[in-house]
């Protein structure tokens, strides 16, 4: 029996560090859209790409010669998208576009053919203020240390949901593992958690960069030292891109290693972007979607920090 054991392990170990190279079909090309739109006074972007083999690492070929617009279906206003070197993008101006409780629509005309989709603006809740907290040494950290944390309320009323955006130092968290999300104060349309306090991981672990430490392995560099800043932005998000940025996570966040052998398999993630015609039936991915955004941010600054280890102190 220990020999049947042993030989188990050993086929094992074997299988895990064969590399093999199959040879893949190539897949057809897909139209991406890229339409996050929010009400910042800053230019607004909508991006139309052509899919590539997943190992192309080269810039993404851009949809030249399409008709971009979005429509205020409340209102009736339609806005027109400017075709670019990159993307295709619109100057808000002094008068704002989007309006909380209005319904959008997108409308593309890609080589006669049409797509289009639909997104409502939520409201979004105002960031009340970002804190620091002084933290003892623990198995992850050799010294004392710390972290950083918002404190915001979800709008009263079910239904609603949101992104956080964080940014350390003015570089924006943008791994898999740090995409924000809630719906309402929580973590799905499951829970009741309505008109509170965003949860403690939503308002906390996810604002925080965990980095592993070049220098000591198994451990991690600090969250915050005296001088850092964080920024954040919460956008309301339409509760389809709720779904949609879950299945980015899902296929995104992946911890590799033996526990992939049972992870749910790769494939696309949901999209709101449909043919207007059978005519249009080319295959498309991507998203559309509107926000309202709110932000706010701090800086660990030397006095916030001896208040916060004097608290820890008490």
């Amino acid at each position: 029996m220990k020999k049947l054991i042993v030989f188990f392990l050993a086929c094992l170990n074997f299988a895990c560090d064969t590399e093999i190279n199959p040879t893949l079909n190539p897949a057809a090309e897909v139209m991406v859209v890229d339409a996050w739109l929010n009400d910042k006074n800053e230019t607004q972007k909508i991006f139309l790409t052509i899919s590539q083999p997943y190992f192309d690492q080269s810039s993404p070929e851009m949809v030249e010669g399409a008709s971009v617009s979005v429509k205020d279906l409340s209102s009736g206003e339609t806005i027109t998208f400017v075709e670019t070197d990159a993307y295709y993008g619109w100057e808000p101006g002094d008068e704002a576009f989007l309006v909380v409780g209005h319904q959008y629509q997108l409308l593309l005309e890609v080589d006669g053919k049409a797509y289009t989709a639909n997104a409502g603006l939520g409201e979004v809740p105002e960031v009340d203020s970002v804190q620091f907290t002084y933290n003892p040494k623990d198995i992850n950290f050799k010294e004392p240390y710390f972290t950083a944390e918002f404190m915001a309320n979800d709008i009263p009323g079910r239904g609603d949901a949101y992104w956080i955006k964080a940014w350390k130092n003015g570089v924006y968290l943008s791994k898999p593992s740090e995409i924000n999300i809630a719906y309402d104060a929580g973590f799905s349309s499951t829970q009741t958690m309505d008109g509170v306090l965003f949860n403690q991981i939503i308002r906390k672990d996810f604002v925080n960069p965990w980095d592993e430490n070049p220098e000591k392995e198994n451990s991690f560099l600090p969250p915050y030292v005296v001088g850092d800043s964080l920024y954040l932005e919460i956008h309301s998000i339409d509760p389809m891109a709720f779904e949609f940025l879950s299945g980015v996570i899902l296929q995104t966040n992946r911890p590799g290693g033996f526990s992939e052998l049972f992870a749910t398999p790769l494939s696309n993630v949901i999209s709101n972007i449909y043919p207007v015609s059978e005519e249009s039936s080319t295959k498309v991915q991507g998203f559309f979607n509107v926000s309202a955004v709110t932000s706010g941010g701090g800086k660990l600054t030397a006095a916030i920090a001896e208040t916060a280890m004097n608290a820890a102190d008490d």
